[in-house]
């Protein structure tokens, strides 16, 4: 580990701040190409055999920290009710990506790009869906994704599928004969022995590909990397257009952290907080954490026929056949990954009872555990199923910065009424698409996915319209590029991850092309 004294006393070539996907991902990548890189981490590097899951339940701020979790509750006021919990979020080597379920997905080309059959609600985004497929098959690659090809779309770089056991089986087919298209969903997932014990935790090993697994533990092996873990960085500092320093503080000690060029992957919650923080740099249009997207997830369980083994938490099922529909975008569906625990349903109650018109009576809130006790029985040999409906943006749900508290983690998102009505009709969907399966929704009430946030440092071709240009860099700074979900437009109809590592994939060759032209006597 580097020394805060070593790290401040050179001019590296690149600080990147955050080491999740999108960090990670575009770190190795430089220093593959012998550029020396010095990530900068808010959280912990941890010790390698850990295996936790995220708990929202524990509170206390160095508890979280250590464990690799956000330390700050999410302050959120969603449809003009706010609530504070813990959000899944990670603050550590890997950020969120150590805890997620592991699924990379391909967007469809009708996410990016507008057409005459599938119009895009922005007009498409400004880097095109051909222009990004090499670098999401380069990132398939990196991270080692599993899978059998979407019937409906069959591009992807895929290694062999994980193997799919009797209950998959038995819904594969059920979804067959419904009329879908099932295929094996695309998992980061180097080993097949052994994975699905580590969907939704953090892996001891490298056999989960992440952006630590995947991105920062490659970087450093190659002696060009170094790590500043437990250290948040406080202000970006500008001077004529560039970004001239870090100022940063690590255990009770400030320091000053000089680069050549700078990348921010903090996150689409934090990083627009740290451009606020840093007296609003590429805020000159009033557009830094505004656009601000989830995806609402719509969760239900599906049962094997009767008499099929049971065989724990399913992660090889997805299909796209309602993904976009008479002219309307909804997403995909795919399988969760996890049981339907007890401790996961109270949870789930609890942030439903919270935004509730029973939230003032606290001492309701104890009840949720016996609806719980109840789902565990009934859902017991289900497995849990998400579609993931994609969200659009809108200018008013935002991150809010608070100038006399800029650590503070608050949002404020309402539900546009176009959103509520494409969630109607795609429940309506789901039942009649799976029409001969049992199946169940869990839950009535519309359910942000605040583990999915995106868009709020949009990049564009017109910076009245945008934060980043079409490279993810500020439009107004010249040595300042953003390598996270803030970047994204829209949110898709598929998890973001493999989008965020193809994107970092694409803004480090810009980054490199860069600082080569800088070296050459008319650079």
């Amino acid at each position: 580990m580097m020394t805060l004294a070593q790290a401040a006393s050179k001019t590296w070539d690149v600080i990147v701040i955050g080491t999740g996907m999108g960090g990670g991902t575009i770190g190795r990548y430089l220093a593959e190409q012998d550029l020396s890189v010095l990530f900068v981490e808010r959280g912990p590097v941890g010790v390698r055999a850990e295996e936790q899951e995220l708990n929202p339940n524990i509170w206390d701020r160095e508890a979280r920290l250590v464990r690799g979790y956000w330390p700050d509750p999410m302050h959120a006021t969603v449809n003009g009710v706010t609530t504070t919990f813990n959000a899944p979020l990670g603050a550590g080597v890997g950020g969120s990506s150590v805890f997620y379920a592991a699924t990379l997905e391909r967007p469809a080309p009708h996410d990016l790009d507008d057409s005459p059959e599938t119009p895009h609600p922005t007009g498409g985004w400004p880097v095109s869906y051909a222009e990004m497929a090499p670098y999401l098959s380069r990132a398939e690659e990196i991270f080692h994704v599993r899978g059998t090809p979407d019937p409906l779309a069959p591009e992807g770089n895929l290694l062999a599928p994980t193997k799919m056991l009797a209950a998959d089986k038995a819904l594969f087919e059920a979804m067959q004969d419904a009329g879908l298209h099932p295929y094996q969903g695309h998992m980061a997932v180097r080993d097949q022995e052994g994975f699905e014990k580590y969907l939704g935790r953090k892996c001891p090993t490298n056999c989960k590909m992440d952006g630590r697994s995947a991105g920062v533990e490659p970087a450093l092996e190659t002696g060009n990397a170094a790590l500043l873990d437990l250290t948040e960085v406080q202000e970006i500092t500008t001077n004529s257009g560039r970004v001239s320093e870090l100022k940063a503080h690590r255990k009770g000690t400030d320091v000053t952290l000089t680069a050549r060029a700078y990348v921010l992957a903090a996150g689409a919650l934090h990083s627009p907080r740290l451009l606020s923080a840093s007296q609003g740099v590429g805020n000159k249009n009033d557009l830094v954490g505004r656009n601000l997207m989830f995806h609402l997830n719509e969760m239900f369980a599906l049962w094997p026929k009767r008499g099929t083994p049971s065989s724990g938490p399913s992660k090889a099922l997805a299909f796209r056949d309602l993904y976009h529909q008479a002219g309307s975008r909804f997403g995909m569906v795919q399988a969760l990954g996890v049981e339907a625990r007890y401790g996961e349903i109270v949870h789930y109650l609890n942030m439903a009872f919270d935004r509730s018109p029973l939230r003032n009576l606290r001492w309701l809130r104890q009840f949720t555990r016996v609806p719980a006790a109840v789902a565990v029985k009934l859902f017991g040999s289900a497995k849990i199923f998400v579609g993931i409906l994609e969200d659009l943006p809108y200018a008013e749900n935002r991150v809010l910065f608070d100038p006399d508290d800029p650590q503070k983690l608050a949002v404020t998102y309402d539900m546009a009424p176009e959103l509520l009505a494409r969630r109607k009709v795609f429940r309506k969907m789901l039942k009649s698409g799976l029409k001969g399966v049992r199946m169940a929704f869990i839950g009535a009430g519309p359910e942000l996915n605040f583990g999915h946030p995106c868009g709020t440092l949009r990049f564009g071709d017109d910076p009245k319209t945008s934060v980043l240009d079409r490279n993810c860099k500020l439009h107004d700074v010249a040595n300042l590029w953003v390598a996270d979900a803030s970047f994204m437009p829209t949110s898709m109809g598929v998890n973001p991850s493999l989008t965020i590592a193809a994107n970092a994939l694409r803004v480090g060759e810009v980054v490199v092309a860069k600082l080569n032209a800088q070296e050459t006597p008319n650079g």
